[in-house]
C-alpha cells in the first residue's frame, strides 16, 4: 500500500511538472498569436468600415488645435493588405487635405498625401512613417497600424485582465523607439495601452484606449489619446457614427480620390 501511495505521489508530481511546462511553452509560442489577434481587433473589423473623426492637439501650455475627417477603410485580405483613405474637413487650413495608404505587411507601404494650398500630391517615405500626422501626436504608422512582421514578440505577463507583450524592432535604425509595450485586453483582443521606451529604458510615449464598445459585433475604439511624456502634450481623438460592411470599391482607394474624394462615402448614410 505505501508504494502504490509512493507512486501515485510520483505519477502526480510527474503531471503536474508536465503542466507547469506545458504552460510555459503555451506562453512562449503564445505572443505571436497574441498579437496577430489584436491586430486583427485593432485594424481588420469587417471588410471594409467608415468612421468620423473628431481631433484635440494640445501642447504643454495649453494651447489647442483641432481637426475632423472622414476614414474609410477596405481590406484586401484579413490581416494582409488593405487601403485606407482619411479626408479632413475642418477647419479651413486642412480642410479637403487627403491622405492615401496602401498597406502592404512584410514591406513598405505606400502613403500619399494630397495639399489642397498647393495642390500637390507628395510621397511619404518609408522613414517618415514615424512623423507627427497632420501636427498631432499620432504618428502616420498610427493611423494604419504597424506591421506584427516588423518587431519580435515576448509575452511578458498574462495575469489579470491583460496580456502584456513586450514588442523590439527588427530593425531599431528605422524608428525612434528601443521597444514598446502593449497591454491586450484577454476578452476582446483590443490592444488597450502601448507605451514606447526609449533607449535609456524610459517610457516617452504612451498610446491609450479611453472608450470602445460593441458594433455590428466588432470591438471598436470610441476614444483614444496619445501622451507625449516627454514635452507634455497630448492629443484626443473621438470616433463616431462607425460602420463595418458597407461594399466600398477597390476603386476608392486610388490616386485618383487624392484631388476627387469620393463624396458619396464622406456624407453619413441616413
Amino acid at each position: 500500500m505505501h508504494k502504490i501511495k509512493r507512486l501515485g505521489c510520483w505519477i502526480y508530481t510527474g503531471l503536474l511538472f508536465l503542466t507547469v511546462i506545458s504552460a510555459q511553452a503555451e506562453e512562449m509560442m503564445d505572443a505571436n498569436e497574441i498579437v496577430a489577434k489584436a491586430n486583427l481587433t485593432a485594424y481588420y473589423a469587417g471588410e471594409d468600415g467608415r468612421t468620423e473623426a473628431r481631433m484635440l492637439i494640445k501642447d504643454a501650455q495649453g494651447r489647442e488645435q483641432k481637426r475632423q475627417f472622414t476614414i474609410l477603410r477596405k481590406d484586401r485580405e484579413e490581416g494582409g493588405e488593405q487601403d485606407f483613405l482619411v479626408v479632413f474637413s475642418r477647419p479651413a487650413d486642412v480642410r479637403n487635405t487627403v491622405f492615401l495608404v496602401a498597406k502592404k505587411p512584410g514591406s513598405d507601404d505606400d502613403r500619399w498625401l494630397y495639399l489642397p494650398g498647393l495642390d500637390l500630391v507628395k510621397r511619404i517615405s518609408a522613414g517618415d512613417k514615424r512623423t507627427s500626422f497632420v501636427g498631432a501626436h499620432y504618428f502616420y504608422e498610427d493611423v494604419s497600424g504597424r506591421g506584427v512582421e516588423e518587431d519580435t514578440h515576448q509575452l511578458l505577463d498574462s495575469d489579470g485582465q491583460y496580456y502584456v507583450v513586450e514588442n523590439t524592432p527588427l530593425d531599431p535604425s528605422s524608428v525612434e523607439f528601443s521597444r514598446y509595450n502593449a497591454w491586450i485586453n484577454k476578452v476582446t483582443f483590443l490592444p488597450e495601452k502601448i507605451e514606447y521606451y526609449d533607449e535609456g529604458g524610459e517610457v516617452y510615449r504612451r498610446v491609450e484606449v479611453l472608450a470602445s464598445t460593441k458594433i455590428q459585433g466588432y470591438t471598436t475604439v470610441t476614444k483614444s489619446r496619445v501622451s507625449d511624456l516627454r514635452s507634455g502634450g497630448e492629443t484626443l481623438l473621438e470616433f463616431r457614427h462607425q460602420a463595418y460592411d458597407l461594399g466600398m470599391e477597390q476603386s476608392l482607394f486610388t490616386e485618383r480620390s487624392l484631388r476627387k474624394p469620393p463624396r458619396e462615402w464622406l456624407r453619413r448614410a441616413k
